[in-house]
């Protein structure tokens, strides 16, 4: 069940004006990327979870502050975020999609990509838990019980990390649900704080990062955590500057961006951002570090 809630190129008449206005296009972005261009901003593409989370309202105007400049923030969804990388339409990106960020380093699409942080998703869900999952330490196996059980889920359905995560923990399960033949399966196509709100009136269970309910957790009185600690629920948030060879990318900016997020001074503030508040990190802080060795760590078995 589904739940309701740019840079475009034109091809224009094929006359002398037309081709007069290609040719200005083909000037215009000759001269966007050159060193310097668009030096006064940066566009950012990262994810709504992250963006609701609250983090980059604390982090990027000590950014802009020290650089002089203005970040252009532009959130949606992860596969949206780095469709975004890959057609030049951002200069860097702050996502958590590891195995599709992979796919645009090795397109040479994106660059330098570094882990700045991570958490984990977690599974929340009605505080009667109707499938009976609470506890369960076996994520595929507690997705198996929410979908035989016929208990309302409500994904994000929107082709983000959380929704790609959500895919993949469902293939583990071994279960395939559908909008088309599943009742019990609801697609938000929407971001986190939609698909949270949603499945709070619904009483519905959700896959979530642990970052983007914790911050929520005061409107969500119908939902708890109920599914955590599988290694395969770890989250993974990277930043990546877009290849300069795109054009129309501020490749200073970019860099100094990244380098800003690993810094001891930064890395310490995302360790700290609301910890207090909530008794635990949003956050865990990652640089120097990478998937693997945070898994192995967490329980994975080394390759």
């Amino acid at each position: 069940m589904r739940v309701t809630t740019g840079r475009t190129t034109l091809l224009g008449w094929l006359t002398l004006t037309a081709l007069a206005a290609l040719a200005l296009v083909a000037t215009t972005s000759a001269c966007r990327s050159d060193a310097g261009y668009n030096e006064a901003e940066l566009i950012l593409a990262t994810t709504t979870s992250l963006n609701d989370s609250g983090l980059l309202d604390e982090l990027v105007p000590l950014f802009e502050a020290e650089e002089e400049l203005n970040v252009k923030i532009i959130s949606v969804g992860t596969g949206a975020a780095l469709r975004m990388g890959t057609e030049g339409n951002a200069d860097v990106l702050l996502t958590h999609a590891p195995i599709a960020e992979q796919e645009l380093v090795e397109a040479g699409d994106v660059i330098n990509r570094t882990l700045v942080a991570y958490n984990d998703f977690v599974i929340v869900g009605p505080r009667d838990d109707p499938a009976g999952v609470a506890g369960t330490s076996d994520v595929a196996a507690a997705l198996a019980q929410i979908a035989d059980a016929g208990a309302i889920f409500a994904s994000r359905g929107d082709d983000s990390g959380t929704h790609k995560k959500e895919i993949a923990l469902w293939r583990d399960a071994d279960r395939v649900p559908s909008v088309d033949s599943d009742e019990w399966y609801l697609e938000v196509g929407q971001g986190m704080s939609a698909t949270l709100i949603v499945a709070n009136q619904r009483g519905a269970y959700s896959l979530t990062d642990r970052g983007t309910f914790l911050s929520l957790s005061d409107h969500m009185d119908q939902l708890t955590p109920l599914v955590s600690g599988d290694v395969r629920l770890l989250n993974f948030y990277s930043v990546m500057e877009v290849n300069g060879a795109k054009g129309r990318i501020n490749t200073a900016a970019a860099k100094a961006f990244r380098q800003f997020l690993l810094r001891d001074d930064i890395q310490a503030l995302i360790g700290e951002y609301l910890r207090e508040e909530y008794g635990q990190p949003l956050f865990i802080p990652a640089a120097g570090e990478t998937e693997a060795t945070v898994s192995v760590r967490a329980g994975a078995a080394p390759n």
